[in-house]
């Protein structure tokens, strides 16, 4: 008789269903952890991402293929940069860490860079656990791990982040290192691609907490036998090339603000677990069904659509016209949406502001119909002004 399954491995095997059979899952990295953190109520991304479902080959299914992604021009080019900084051991890497965020430290004439491959993604996450372990325990030296592979709980499934690099400084300390392709001119970059930089580095910080957590754990019977828990840095480091040329620079990037937002949001995902057990029995997300099952299987998760998830979501062009198609009031923006209380369709807010429906002491229904009045106000009197 075959072992009872646990909870977790039950789990996997629903997921996998969701799938399809034999597809590989897709893994959840910081960019889509960033962007899922930013729209939490969505719970079909939560469910896609969550079972590893490739989105953008189920937005063409859908026949809304996404544009949303980086060429692969760009990701050629962000690869050789990305090389270069590594070069020789790190040696220029190191040199912009201690330049931006650790000038008292001895400068790091050399480092180590200890080896991270082990089979699996679980074998990477342990060896990476177990190099920061020794890097934190070598006092007074510099390390540099090199694709390291971390490991973060999301609504109760793990996901497995894989940032550019961490260095371990002199004192033990750890700070992330993002590398990016765009340019940063006159010492400064794009504000938009910063942000969405420190959106997923702020995603690794909060990695590397739970496995400096762990390293801190009691190792004894007393307080006093407790190995001091590494700290985590919140101020990052952002390499990019240098104006116009392929130089590389880097820029100091305080993470404290994302971090804490994105722990939050993630914090209130609804369990995966949850979402799945409430979707009908069969349902499966493979590109591979026909048209109108795999739209059916879709549509029976809610999401949440807002005009951002077009930057950050590859099935927002099926959520956009889902939701324009049904009128709801979200695909105008959050922030009208917000604003509209329990009108939550366009219908309902031109019946309300027409006097037609709506309870007239709700405020959000008092500044439609008085909007509706300067408007038409404004559209009488622009009828019979004389023309000059």
């Amino acid at each position: 008789m075959p072992p009872p399954r646990t909870r977790g491995t039950a789990l996997r095997h629903r997921l996998a269903e969701l799938r399809g059979p034999d597809v590989p899952a897709k893994a959840l990295d910081a960019r889509a952890l960033a962007a899922l953190a930013a729209n939490p109520g969505c719970k079909r991304r939560a469910i896609l991402d969550g079972a590893g479902v490739n989105k953008a080959a189920l937005a063409s299914a859908l026949g809304s293929p996404s544009v949303f992604g980086q060429s692969q021009f760009a990701f050629t080019r962000g690869n050789a940069f990305e090389a270069k900084v590594k070069a020789d051991g790190g040696a220029e890497l190191l040199r912009l860490v201690h330049e931006r965020l650790d000038r008292t430290a001895e400068p790091p004439a050399h480092a180590r860079v200890p080896e991270l491959t082990a089979l699996g993604p679980e074998g990477r996450t342990a060896r990476t656990a177990l190099a920061l372990r020794e890097a934190t325990g070598a006092h007074g030296e510099w390390t540099l791990l090199d694709h390291p592979m971390l490991a973060l709980d999301v609504a109760g499934s793990p996901a497995f982040l894989e940032p550019d690099a961490v260095v371990v400084h002199p004192d033990g300390s750890w700070t992330v290192v993002e590398i990016k392709s765009f340019p940063m001119l006159d010492g400064s970059a794009d504000p938009a691609k910063v942000g969405a930089a420190a959106r997923q580095a702020a995603v690794y910080v909060l990695a590397l907490e739970q496995i400096a957590a762990r390293l801190g754990a009691p190792t004894g019977q007393s307080a006093s036998e407790r190995a001091p828990a590494p700290r985590v840095r919140h101020r990052v480091l952002l390499v990019c090339p240098k104006d116009f040329s392929n130089v590389p620079t880097a820029s100091a990037v305080d993470v404290r603000k994302q971090r804490a937002v994105t722990a939050r949001q993630l914090a209130r995902l609804t369990r995966i677990e949850d979402i799945a057990d409430a979707l009908p029995d069969g349902t499966c997300f493979s590109p591979e069904l026909p048209a109108a099952d795999l739209t059916a299987a879709v549509e029976s998760v809610p999401a949440t659509y807002a005009p951002e998830c077009l930057s950050a979501c590859e099935l927002a062009f099926h959520c956009r016209a889902r939701s324009r198609a049904s009128g709801a009031v979200t695909s105008l923006g959050r922030s009208v949406r917000a604003e509209l209380g329990g009108l939550t369709t366009v219908e309902d807010v031109l019946s309300a502001a027409r006097g037609e429906s709506g309870d007239p002491d709700d405020p959000a229904v008092a500044a439609l119909r008085r909007a509706a009045r300067l408007r038409a106000e404004a559209l009488g009197r622009e009828a019979v002004a004389p023309c000059h």
